[in-house]
């Protein structure tokens, strides 16, 4: 099977492929490389793909480039190219969003119905449902996001929609809940707590620390969109969680335990687009496509911490 990956230097788009790649498929994998975060990261993101047989790397934004060629023969695309960040979406920066976000989905589904692609996977977000009333969030829950970045994800969703019900684009969404392990972006919070941690440096966190998430290992994520690839409903979106929800002072405490160290934490005022709590009702996926968290949260914090380790040297 021919697969295209947007986004694949990023922290669950390279993964993705690398799973493709081990299945036995040819990867085409596009990315822009757009600077919210260091290229550095996102080129040792791709050393395992590079060089490898089977792949091919374009770097070009969905937004301007012609994928009517690169689409030839491709099967499945994954849908994983954004720009992040819930608190960079405000103000001016908003743009970004609505050009990165959505305008380059609708030229993808656009030229993926023209190539009859058979099916589209796209990462969307727990950041659409806001502060839900009634947790664990369910897919029919309503949808009131607090960020502009939520915001323009719910877009993303309506566009999965439209396309399958007027045009038969076969599409499935995805909304990732707090993804988290090895190559997890340096303005996440794991990354930045563990890093502290090794590196003696100070945690900022923005709120008491009792706000909670449900926190989901990468491979997780990886997992539950190919399956949903194989066998997600067309034009339905599901939920991906960890299985468990946890508060940040209680992740902190966690990892001061795992790492053996005491961190330097200080609590500040809440930041605009910021919920409460998070929490995914997984029975959608679970029924689908058999999708089942196997990482537990030590486990996982244990293995980012590892690979930050052979990163800071």
């Amino acid at each position: 099977m021919k697969s295209l990956v947007t986004g694949v230097a990023g922290f669950i788009g390279s993964q993705v492929a690398e799973a493709l790649l081990a299945r036995g498929d040819e990867v085409i994998g596009i990315d822009c490389f757009t600077d919210y975060y260091g290229r550095s990261f996102k080129e040792a993101n791709l050393a395992g793909l590079q060089g490898r047989r089977g792949f091919r790397l374009v770097e070009d934004d969905l937004t301007g480039m012609d994928l009517a060629g690169l689409l030839d023969g491709v099967s499945v695309v994954v849908h994983e190219a954004a720009q992040a960040g819930v608190r960079a979406s405000w103000g001016a920066s908003f743009e970004h969003y609505t050009q990165n976000n959505v305008l380059a989905t609708q030229r993808l589904f656009e030229a993926c119905l023209k190539a009859g692609v058979s099916k589209v996977v796209y990462a969307s977000s727990s950041s659409v449902y806001g502060d839900c009333d009634d947790l664990p969030a369910r897919e029919n829950s309503v949808t009131r996001p607090l960020s502009p970045y939520g915001v323009t994800k719910v877009a993303v969703e309506h566009l999965g929609y439209l396309y399958w019900k007027n045009y038969g684009l076969h599409t499935v969404g995805m909304r990732y809940f707090t993804v988290y392990g090895p190559r997890q972006r340096p303005d996440m919070a794991f990354h930045r707590f563990i890093r502290a941690g090794l590196e003696g440096g100070g945690i900022r966190i923005f709120g008491d620390g009792l706000q909670s998430r449900d926190f989901t290992y990468v491979s997780d994520i990886v997992a539950a969109t190919l399956a949903a690839a194989d066998s997600g409903h067309a034009g339905g979106v599901y939920n991906v969680g960890g299985g468990a929800r946890i508060s940040i002072r209680e992740v902190l405490e966690m990892l001061e335990r795992l790492l053996e160290t005491r961190l330097n934490v200080s609590y500040e005022g809440t930041v605009k687009g910021d919920v409460r709590h998070t929490a995914a009702d997984i029975s959608l996926a679970r029924e689908h496509f058999g999708y089942e968290p196997r990482v537990r949260i030590e486990e996982g914090l244990l293995a980012e911490a590892a690979w930050l380790r052979t990163l800071i040297g």
